[in-house]
């Protein structure tokens, strides 16, 4: 879900949970895993729309709004199961490994101008980077110390996707972490957060009428999200298949980023 200020598109990824979450909310009927595969399938839409659609039509639009579902998501579970991860060395391996494994499908899939360029850190590091400032967060108890490690990670993002907003969202589902209304109030904040930004980055390029649609537009995404987690998710995980769900949250960023970077190249 790569950020480009002035309503782009973005770029995310999937994050497991080993957790079956204190705090449920109601009489809702989404697990973890079901969100998730909507998350993967709505960062897929995201992706659809940069690669292949012309931006300005109504069904790219929408494609690429619905997609800004996804990086919110997985930063909302990836400090939901935090403390419940049997083993936070062996997470940040694998979050790292597939990383590298998904930069080269990553930058395939976005180059503009010939098969491969440089297109910034893929999401998962950006998600390797939200996952050390929990351990920041969790393990360095000197405040200035945490304040000044954790600005720099905030900092380190910005060669990344979705550069300063996951840290953000991070963030504020730590201060959130327990509280169904902060819960909900970070999710508006995260909401009003991007739609600000993408406006920022429209003026200039686009008319106030124009720009201020826009802006609003993408803070659908986020507001879906907050939607499904805040009322219809139940706290827990699927009863059968979490192993395949895991490795498949895992494999699906690199593949499916793969296999649109090769149809990209063979349309030129």
């Amino acid at each position: 879900m790569k950020m480009i200020v002035g309503h782009q598109p973005y770029k995310s990824e999937f994050v497991e949970v080993n957790m079956e979450t204190k705090m449920t909310y109601g009489n809702q009927n989404l697990n973890r895993d079901v969100i998730k595969y909507i998350a993967m399938l709505t960062m897929l839409l995201n992706h659809i729309s940069q690669i292949f659609m012309k931006s300005g039509y109504f069904l790219s639009e929408l494609f690429l709004d619905i997609g800004y579902f996804t990086a919110i998501t997985m930063c909302y579970f990836l400090v939901e199961g935090f403390q419940y991860t049997h083993s936070k060395k062996n997470y940040a391996i694998r979050l790292l490994i597939f990383a590298l494994i998904s930069e080269i499908p990553y930058c395939m899939a976005f180059a503009t101008n010939g098969v491969l360029e440089f297109q910034g850190l893929n999401m998962l590091f950006t998600l390797l980077i939200c996952f050390i400032i929990l351990i920041v967060n969790d393990k360095v108890s000197n405040k200035i110390l945490k304040y000044i490690c954790i600005l720099g990670l905030i900092i380190l993002s910005l060669s990344c996707d979705w550069a300063l907003l996951a840290p953000i969202f991070t963030l504020l589902f730590i201060w959130s972490r327990g509280s169904k209304n902060k819960i909900k109030y970070a999710f508006i904040f995260s909401m009003l957060l991007f739609g600000l930004f993408n406006f920022v980055g429209g003026i200039g390029r686009f008319s106030s009428g124009t720009n201020i649609v826009y802006a609003l537009g993408s803070m659908s995404g986020i507001a879906l999200a907050g939607i499904v987690i805040l009322y219809f998710y139940n706290g827990k995980r699927m009863k059968k298949g979490k192993v395949f769900s895991k490795w498949f949250f895992y494999l699906f960023y690199p593949v499916h980023l793969l296999i649109l970077g090769l149809i990209r190249i063979y349309c030129l």
